[in-house]
């Protein structure tokens, strides 16, 4: 229904065919408008100041020297320009307050010795809602696709160490010959609603007054529908009935597909799972608007950028 999300506006064509191509690849990472996204330990390389943009290095940049593994082609612009991602993550000197790079939202930019002037690496979730929709959209694709490399080392199947094919969209074991692809963990978010009211919820370890839709990942052999009436059992114990797809958003962090669904709650009564939740709660619309324009001094408007918001905003203005 509504497809606008932070993360979703990608507009470099993936150029599967050219994956295939080792000559192909060698020819796009020459192209005379090569341009490499840099990633520092899942921070893309951005311009300072309040409106930050995608920084894209000529691919002979020495920067560049810092990555360990081959970059990822991730496809061409509208313009034919190809496009790679560099994991740059064991560059030692950027450095960065362990506090920060932990924290939940990484306010800090890290900066490094022959990076072009006015840029530094920046936390994607931090930004995110800074980025126009395309840079976004990118970085979102890289950081995943780096991401996954970083976590699938080893062949899932032998055990033995595995060896990136197809201009990174691959995977394959030198030992047993297995292959291996990016995966996406589909996780179901519910705007579950009950006439004017809507169910909100918040996790054990969220910043205080931080209250958002509820959500859970899918398990095999399950249905969206299943999925999501699952979860919200589970969680509070509220019975759904109709349940409807509204809008879905890539998630990097690290390799999730948010499917933003709407479902109708049969009863109300909140029995709470304390080990998944803290707290759940219904609200009315009125207090939800409130909140939304940080009025509520009890609950924290959802953050810009996440489709929790997105798919509350929808309700308020009544287009699920």
């Amino acid at each position: 229904m509504d497809e606008q999300v932070t993360f979703g506006g990608a507009d470099i064509d993936r150029a599967a065919h050219i994956r295939e191509d080792e000559a192909g690849l060698s020819a796009a990472w020459a192209h005379p408008e090569a341009g490499v996204m840099a990633v520092w330990r899942g921070k893309p390389l951005l311009s300072d100041g309040p409106q930050p943009d995608l920084i894209w290095l000529p691919s002979d940049h020495a920067v560049l020297d810092h990555g360990r593994e081959k970059p990822i082609f991730l496809g061409l612009t509208q313009t034919g320009a190809p496009r790679f991602a560099a994991d740059l993550s064991t560059w030692k000197e950027p450095a960065g307050a362990p506090a920060e790079l932990a924290t939940f939202l990484d306010p800090s930019r890290n900066y490094g010795t022959g990076l072009p002037e006015g840029t530094s690496f920046g936390d994607l979730r931090a930004n995110m809602v800074r980025f126009t929709p395309t840079d976004a959209g990118n970085a979102a694709m890289a950081r995943g696709i780096l991401e996954w490399h970083h976590s699938h080392r080893f062949c899932a199947k032998c055990g033995q160490p595995s060896d990136a094919i197809k201009g990174g969209w691959s995977r394959m074991c030198g030992a047993c010959g297995a292959l291996h692809f990016p995966r996406t963990d589909p996780v179901v978010i519910m705007l579950i609603t009950h006439g004017n009211d809507v169910l909100l919820g918040r996790s054990p370890g969220w910043p205080k007054r931080m209250y958002s839709l509820l959500a859970g990942f899918m398990e095999p052999g399950e249905t969206i529908e299943a999925a999501v009436r699952r979860e919200v059992m589970e969680e509070t114990a509220v019975n759904v009935g109709a349940v409807r797809y509204l809008a879905s958003q890539p998630w990097p962090f690290p390799a999730s597909l948010m499917i933003g669904c709407a479902g109708e709650a049969l009863d109300t009564e909140i029995k709470l799972d304390p080990v998944e939740l803290e707290d759940a709660i219904w609200i009315s619309r009125e207090r939800c608007m409130r909140a939304m324009g940080g009025g509520d001094p009890d609950i924290m408007p959802a953050r810009r950028g996440a489709i929790a918001r997105h798919l509350l905003d929808m309700w308020l203005e009544d287009r699920t």
